[in-house]
């Protein structure tokens, strides 16, 4: 016969299981999304081919898509890391738009993301907010009969998320979420500054090329 003490451990590990395996905080997930984004001005130039004057560059809205993985420090505080692709392209802009190529922009994040509710709510609403670098890829293209490319550049960049998640009663979830990523690009002259304690000094202008992501897709839990 089973004696006392083994069945109060088998009592005890059957009420535990049920614990152990809904404590999932481990999340890897996969969405796509479309991407609204705006670049920076720059001193209007006269294109020599069509003779229109162009004075800013960006890259245009498009269809974009992400990975992540996150682990729950807390039950509500999830510490992880991002990848976004928005597969775009390069636009100069002006007294008329062209589109010079084909053009990717990835997005390379840590974050921290707050969820409320329980740890095991079916809905939880998350805000995230995260520091990575934004790269601007190379973009090959045509021009005066000759084929040309830009180089690729790699920005500082932030990232900021709303969103919920609804979760199943295993493994599975989905995610609906908005995230604004700023990418600072440069700084243009504004003026001279003067103060009777520091002096004269130049003060610049900062410019941030914008990506605003509506996105939604699948989550694993484990």
């Amino acid at each position: 016969m089973i004696g006392r003490k083994a069945c109060l451990g088998i009592l005890a590990m059957a009420l535990a299981s049920p614990a152990v395996a809904q404590d999932r905080r481990v999340e890897i997930g996969g969405n796509v999304g479309w991407t609204f984004s705006d670049g920076v001005t720059f001193d209007g130039v006269i294109a020599p081919g069509d003779g229109a004057i162009y004075d800013g560059i960006g890259p245009k809205d498009s269809m974009s898509w992400g990975l992540d993985i996150g682990y729950f420090v807390t039950p509500s505080v999830q510490i992880g890391g991002l990848f976004t692709q928005q597969m775009s392209k390069m636009e100069v802009t002006g007294t008329r738009t062209v589109e010079v190529g084909d053009w990717s922009v990835n997005n390379y994040h840590g974050f921290v993301s707050y969820h409320t509710g329980d740890f095991d709510s079916r809905v939880r609403a998350y805000f995230l907010i995260g520091l990575g670098a934004t790269q601007y890829g190379s973009v090959p293209f045509t021009a005066l009969g000759q084929t040309f490319e830009t180089g690729g550049e790699t920005q500082f960049s932030g990232t900021f998320g709303v969103g919920v998640k609804v979760y199943s009663q295993g493994a599975f979830g989905m995610r609906l979420g908005a995230r604004w990523t700023p990418t600072y690009i440069k700084s243009d002259e504004e003026g001279w500054w003067c103060d009777p304690y520091w002096g004269c000094y130049v003060v610049g202008d900062a410019q941030y090329s914008n990506q605003f992501e509506l996105s939604g897709g699948i989550i694993l839990r484990f």
